[in-house]
């Protein structure tokens, strides 16, 4: 069995660079909050094996909420209500995505608890105590980043975060915690290492003492498919498109003779191609009508996103290519990098085919899934003008209906 040595560090990283994806670029809510919790730990002398739960718990705190753009904006907004069902209901959707992971399941637990107030009344009828430490630390580190307003000088408001903070000292936080706080604080480097962007890289260098996991290509499908619910849930139309491009990229891949190393790295690519899309509100995926050219740009952003996060995972360099070009284009009219066919690899070009194919066999806001007719005339004349593989639409022609049975299993199962 293939394997891939991953510095875990660089795995959650890049996770958790997808989950602060914004319109207009990345966020640095998760990274702050883990570079809090680290400064946090140390401080208290934390368990190394406790201190590197926690840093990987706060990087990924928010995976619960990464499907609803709403809900993300409430979570990360200065007045949100602690006590608001909907605190709770994120962190209990982030726990349902990684309790059955082998890799990822020990952050799940804390994750679940996260919001949970140290005086109690919590949905988990946890209170004081009872909740995990690693719950109390991020939630306490969680709130001092929502604090911080980027466009103030931080030590015009480091008081004012101070004293909010005091404020709910064993009502929302654990008072040991908030004294931790205090004493840390008076270090500016403390305030000037979360607000400095240069700092960040130096930040996961030091991580990188954790050493490194070996993780095989099965362990990597399996946090690859945690990360394609997460996506696919986005919109109401694209329940499985994620799963469905993996398996029938696949399918054509195993035609096409790859090893099966290779079908299982297509996979990964195909699980994983649309990661970007966490950069485009939900509105504008379900939008019934045409797009405007605001909202293009918008979407056309998504595979430079794809890209560009995994490249950051150790040995991902052909899964974040066959992942993120799959809306180039033979004829070097595509997006985002404009490459031609001759710099487009294989497996790139595959996932490009498995993608439009299972577009339009799916039911869309603006329009019903194709019949075989209509797709096969779509996917031809693109072919015709340049723009995807003819040998590769050959095979999926011949094996038209194998193809469509992969894609109704998945929606059976998904139902």
């Amino acid at each position: 069995m293939h394997s891939f040595d991953i510095h875990p560090v660089n795995l959650i990283k890049a996770l958790s660079m997808a989950l602060e994806l914004a319109v207009h670029g990345m966020s640095s809510h998760h990274w702050r909050t883990a570079l809090i919790c680290d400064r946090i730990a140390k401080h208290i002398r934390l368990n190394p094996v406790v201190h590197q739960r926690l840093v990987y718990t706060a990087l990924l705190h928010d995976i619960g909420a990464a499907s609803s753009w709403s809900e993300r904006k409430k979570i990360t907004a200065t007045e949100y209500q602690t006590n608001d069902q909907g605190m709770y209901r994120h962190a209990e959707d982030g726990y349902l995505l990684l309790k059955d992971s082998v890799q990822l399941g020990d952050l799940a637990e804390p994750i679940r608890y996260h919001h949970d107030r140290w005086v109690g009344g919590n949905y988990s009828g946890l209170k004081g105590d009872q909740i995990p430490l690693i719950s109390r630390i991020v939630h306490i580190a969680d709130r001092i980043e929502i604090l911080i307003h980027n466009n103030e000088f931080i030590f015009d408001q480091s008081k004012r975060i101070l004293a909010m903070i005091a404020k709910e000292s064993g009502v929302e936080f654990d008072p040991s915690l908030v004294i931790v706080v205090k004493e840390l604080t008076k270090k500016e480097s403390f305030w000037l290492d979360i607000v400095n962007p240069n700092y960040y890289e130096m930040f996961f260098k030091s991580l990188d003492v954790y050493g490194s996991i070996r993780y095989s290509l099965d362990d990597a499908i399996n946090i690859a498919e945690i990360f394609a619910t997460i996506i696919d849930r986005m919109s109401s139309f694209t329940a499985t498109h994620s799963r469905s491009v993996a398996e029938i990229a696949a399918f054509l891949a195993e035609i096409k003779g790859f090893s099966a190393d290779e079908v299982k790295n297509i996979k990964i690519a195909g699980l994983l191609h649309d990661l970007g899309k966490l950069a485009v509100p939900n509105d504008i995926l379900e939008k019934p009508g045409r797009l405007n050219n605001e909202e293009v740009v918008i979407i056309r952003q998504h595979t430079y996103y794809t890209y560009r996060i995994l490249e950051q995972i150790d040995n991902f360099d052909t899964i974040a290519k066959w992942a993120a070009y799959h809306h180039e284009t033979l004829d070097g009219q595509g997006y985002p990098f404009r490459i031609k066919e001759e710099s487009i690899p294989l497996g790139a070009k595959i996932v490009a085919v498995a993608d439009i194919f299972t577009a339009l066999t799916e039911n869309r806001p603006y329009r019903e899934n194709l019949s075989e007719v209509k797709v096969k005339s779509i996917i031809s004349k693109m072919v015709d003008n340049g723009k995807i593989d003819r040998s590769i639409v050959n095979d999926l022609f011949e094996h038209y209906h194998e193809a469509m049975v992969i894609m109704l299993d998945l929606k059976a199962i998904a139902i």
